[in-house]
């Protein structure tokens, strides 16, 4: 590549004027670093659009003068402004409404209504207080992403500790022999003198690419999500919940189901949610506790970030990613960190399970394909999506259920041998929860692998037909009908023994 090439592309970059100051930029770096950067060509740089779009997100992100990155690493390890804003700028370029169309709002209103009388008869949990919200995917980035930030900051502090730890004792400050200095990429952003110290300036760029990663998938996932409780934990701040209609939309073009079932569907999951969640005041604190037990307790491969450090291209934060990516630089859980997660995933089957369960009976009167989207939830939850993947690389958890089934096969003898009343006033006190008959005392358990849970081994035998038939009586709807009927016959001579299809 030739000095005029470099010159062009910056000035493509970013204008003439910052163009310019890049320009000086590379030309007071050493030489061995101008070298390397030359021999790639241009093909070997991104694109200018690529790079305006990150000074923007940078920009947007609050770092605009040495105060700004004072503040910033001050505020905590991970930028969130930035991530919002990443995550924003990619819900703008998937072409997400910018707004609810009133007729979407009306549907999704009209179905969280009818999904609380249906759940009316079959919990004792009340309705939640205030409505439910109707969002767009840019609200829910904006409302659900600083709760990820907050489970993600015990992880993200670790990793800006070590990078700032490998990069000065092993490194010594420098790569291949020269001072990375303070050279992020051509992007000039303003450092004051005092945080040029080299394990400083890691834990900003670190801080930097942890949030770029995450706003990337807070934006990817805000296409697949259908509500706020989609990974089964309260994430706003409003305890009615939410839906997405514009995403329900698409589920329900995929799923071929007509979208008013699908979103009646969706609005029992999530005002059961919300009914749990709002009635039972220790569960939220007590997830947020596991989860922050399992991330203060990750360790990080100091070795393997070593190699990631070295790989990377440039110290910039695109190029130290793998480097805060806990699939390649995170240690084995410690034993205190799998006493912790078995407890989660056990807490999180629970919930999962009681809100099948609910579910199921709240909605076969109502929805001919409740089957169909019962077993679909179940191995959407059972594998996650490629967003869900990224966050658990973040997070280095999962938060997905093992044994879904046999959760909702706990629920469902619990219902049968006490009734309603009996099966919710188990969630008064964490020891009154049903347990699977390998669970420990501590909450954990030799677990099967979430394959084998996903496939189902019944916990209990459930006379699914009885079943249907003694809640269609007690809704006065004994006459209902053969619709009400075959999706109860359907879920009793399911596959798996417990009325899952």
């Amino acid at each position: 590549m030739e000095d005029n090439e470099l010159h062009q592309w910056l000035i493509d970059s970013f204008g003439p004027v910052q163009g310019e100051m890049a320009w000086k930029q590379f030309s007071a770096l050493p030489e061995s670093i101008r070298e390397q950067i030359m021999s790639q060509g241009v093909e070997g740089l991104p694109r200018p659009s690529e790079v305006r779009s990150l000074a923007e997100a940078l920009t947007a992100g609050g770092l605009n003068t040495a105060g700004d990155v004072h503040r910033t690493m001050e505020e905590g390890p991970i930028n969130v402004r930035l991530a919002q804003s990443i995550a924003l700028n990619k819900t703008r370029e998937a072409g997400s409404a910018s707004m609810v169309s009133a007729e979407d709002g009306a549907a999704a209103r009209q179905s969280l209504s009818e999904a609380n009388l249906w759940l009316d008869t079959v919990t004792e949990f009340d309705p939640v207080k205030g409505q439910a919200d109707v969002l767009t995917r840019a609200e829910w980035v904006e409302r659900t992403l600083p709760s990820w930030a907050s489970f993600a900051a015990p992880v993200a502090e670790s990793m800006n500790d070590a990078l700032a730890s490998v990069f000065s004792e092993r490194l010594g400050g420098a790569l291949d022999g020269e001072v990375s200095g303070i050279f992020a990429g051509p992007v000039p952003i303003p450092i004051p003198d005092d945080l040029k110290n080299p394990s400083t300036l890691m834990k900003l760029l670190g801080n930097t690419s942890f949030a770029m990663q995450l706003g990337n998938a807070a934006g990817n996932l805000s296409s697949e999500v259908h509500g706020s409780f989609d990974q089964g934990i309260a994430l706003l701040k409003n305890p009615a919940g939410a839906l997405i209609p514009e995403n329900i939309d698409a589920y329900a073009k995929e799923l071929e189901i007509d979208r008013s079932e699908v979103m009646g569907f969706l609005a029992l999951h999530e005002v059961s949610h919300a009914r749990l969640y709002a009635s039972v005041p220790w569960l939220m604190p007590r997830f947020e506790a596991l989860i922050g037990k399992y991330a203060r307790g990750i360790s990080i491969d100091l070795d393997a970030m070593e190699e990631q450090l070295r790989e990377a291209e440039a110290m910039n934060p695109e190029s130290i990613a793998g480097a805060v990516n806990l699939s390649k630089v995170g240690i084995g859980d410690s034993p205190e960190q799998k006493e912790a997660l078995g407890s989660l995933e056990t807490l999180l089957a629970l919930v999962e399970g009681w809100v099948d369960c609910v579910v199921w009976r709240a909605g076969m009167a109502h929805l001919p394909h409740i089957e169909q989207l019962r077993e679909m939830m179940r191995r959407e939850r059972a594998v996650g999506g490629p967003a869900e993947l990224t966050f658990e690389s973040l997070l280095g958890l999962r938060l997905r259920p093992k044994r879904l089934r046999e959760a909702a096969g706990l629920w469902e003898a619990v219902t049968a041998a006490e009734g309603a009343e009996g099966r919710d006033g188990r969630w008064g006190h964490p020891d009154l929860l049903p347990t699977f008959a390998d669970q420990k005392p501590d909450g954990t358990g030799d677990a099967p692998d979430s394959t084998a849970a996903d496939e189902g081994r019944p916990a209990t035998s459930v006379d699914w037909d009885a079943e249907l038939s003694k809640l269609l009586d007690e809704n006065g709807d004994g006459s209902a009908g053969d619709d009400g009927s075959e999706s109860g016959n359907d879920g009793g001579n399911g596959t798996d023994g417990n009325g899952n299809g």
